[in-house]
């Protein structure tokens, strides 16, 4: 049998459960995290590289981890801000159940693991942090950008990881063309083969 990719909606492999500790928001966590999901043994690469780099999240409104797997970004996020809204958005079943589970764990209450589609419309994000599914293929890349990058809240920020070697240059200059106008595209750090590029709404964006 092929293995799952960590961008299926239901993985067919088995939902053995797992106990592994990170280190996440200053502390070490007790989390869940299983196959079919990615990157299940530990916080990856590239994630570390983002959490290292990336400014520290607001500390109140809506904050976005977009394509959250078991939830390393959205646990930092929700530690760091607990008065701030977040989201952790997947089409991953599993992976949303293992968020809602180290949510709890943590007692995260504002934490929402979600499918994309149950984000209601209205929301404006203050911050989106994400490691992209790069390997999902360049159109439906862009598509996932085109959804959320522009749901932004005026001045709102949202920073991505990209490995080097996987098209994160040519993904900054679409991104600066794509939302030309309306938000500004940089790279801000470069570290172990991984960009991280930041999209900064502007700031009389809708």
């Amino acid at each position: 049998m092929a293995a799952d990719h960590y961008f299926t909606a239901q993985p067919a492999s088995d939902d053995e459960r797992r106990d592994i500790v990170v280190r996440l928001a200053g502390r070490d966590l007790h989390v869940q995290t299983a196959g079919g999901v990615f990157s299940p043994d530990h916080v990856d690469h590239a994630t570390r590289v983002l959490l290292d780099e990336v400014p520290p999240p607001p500390a109140a409104g809506d904050l976005l981890d977009l394509g959250c797997g078991w939830g390393p970004l959205a646990l930092e996020l929700a530690l760091r801000s607990p008065q701030a809204r977040v989201w952790a958005v997947d089409v991953n079943e599993r992976a949303l159940d293992l968020v809602r589970h180290n949510a709890r764990a943590v007692g995260a209450s504002h934490l929402h693991a979600v499918q994309p589609d149950d984000v209601p419309a209205d929301v404006r994000f203050a911050a989106i942090w994400s490691n992209p599914p790069i390997r999902v293929g360049k159109a439906a890349l862009h598509e996932l950008l085109r959804r959320w990058l522009p749901r932004l809240a005026p001045g709102g920020v949202a920073s991505l990881v990209v490995g080097k070697n996987l098209g994160a240059d040519s993904l900054q200059r679409w991104l600066a063309d794509e939302l030309a106008g309306s938000a500004t595209v940089e790279r801000v750090a470069s570290a172990k083969g991984f960009r991280v590029l930041q999209v900064t709404a502007s700031p009389g964006s809708a």
